[in-house]
């Protein structure tokens, strides 16, 4: 709890632990199939984070029954278990309440070996950073909001939000990772933010390095920014500093708040080289090495 790590662990006997966790979203496109396979591919992802294997499933549904047709829930829950059966994770329950707010998830139980496990804590100078996903998917679902999206922005943003991190986790467990998370709704920065908080290291990114969504870059210098972002970069503003050459449409994609994000890793420098090679060659192709764990004793993201 004190760092806000994606998951909690627990241990059950001295090789054996489980990963627990939860989360459920309000719709963030039109079409529900669409909707229940991103609200899968989001709650499963805490698991991978943890390097651990999702096992099981239970739905969580709030639905106003009396406001849209009950079609769209079939199709929200068909699309969520398109995503189960693609992870070979079974769904064994669930509950359901009537709430003027549609909202849908899932709660997913691991497992994993309890000195295996990794923290969002954890990282050492000299490792470097690789994101596995781009950022500014949450702009792109704002300009998708407003009608002004192009098409190629809503395939990209839902081909992003869609794509499981379990190819990811599954290549990573075979480096030396010190530390993991998944991005998510407090932006990069924020989750960046408590990788390091509390502890004696920095964070130093390489803004060129750093992959986003060309369209992401258009819709923010328009101002197309969802309301999420102002509040994450209220909350750590204390934490970063950016160099005068870093555009304001970068300070906001770093901000945005994501839907099922990539996977943020610290990674041992003498790995890093070979697992980037690893993700590429096996599908993972936006993973990008972004920055560096540092000796920071001040600002604590540069």
């Amino acid at each position: 709890m004190e760092t806000s790590d994606d998951a909690a662990i627990y241990k059950i006997q001295d090789d054996l632990a489980l990963v627990l966790t939860v989360d459920f979203i309000t719709p963030v496109v039109d079409d529900a199939y669409t909707f229940g396979q991103i609200a899968a591919a989001n709650a499963l992802s805490d698991v991978y984070a943890k390097g651990g294997k999702a096992i099981a499933a239970l739905n969580i549904v709030c639905f106003p029954g009396e406001d849209l047709p009950w079609d769209i829930l079939r199709q929200t829950m068909e699309g969520g278990l398109s995503k189960l059966k693609e992870a070979q994770v079974p769904l064994a329950g669930g509950h359901s309440v009537d709430d003027k707010e549609f909202k849908f998830g899932f709660s997913i139980t691991g497992l994993i070996h309890p000195k295996k496990v990794l923290r969002n804590q954890g990282a050492k100078p000299g490792d470097l950073l690789i994101l596995t996903k781009p950022l500014g998917v949450g702009i792109l679902n704002t300009a998708i909001k407003g009608g002004l999206a192009s098409e190629k922005a809503k395939e990209e943003a839902i081909l992003s939000m869609t794509t499981l991190n379990q190819k990811a986790s599954e290549i990573m467990l075979k480096y030396a990772i010190n530390a993991s998370t998944d991005i998510t709704g407090f932006g990069f920065i924020g989750h960046a933010a408590e990788m390091i908080q509390g502890t004696a290291t920095g964070m130093h990114l390489f803004p060129s390095e750093i992959p986003y969504f060309e369209d992401a870059r258009e819709y923010a210098e328009m101002g197309l920014l969802p309301a999420g972002l102002y509040r994450n970069r209220d909350f750590r503003k204390d934490m970063v500093d950016f160099a005068p050459s870093v555009p304001l449409w970068l300070n906001d994609i770093l901000h945005d708040p994501q839907t099922s994000g990539g996977l943020l890793l610290s990674v041992e420098r003498k790995d890093a080289h070979c697992l980037l090679q690893d993700f590429h060659d096996q599908g993972v192709s936006s993973a990008r090495i972004i920055g560096e764990i540092t000796n920071n004793p001040g600002i604590k993201i540069v």
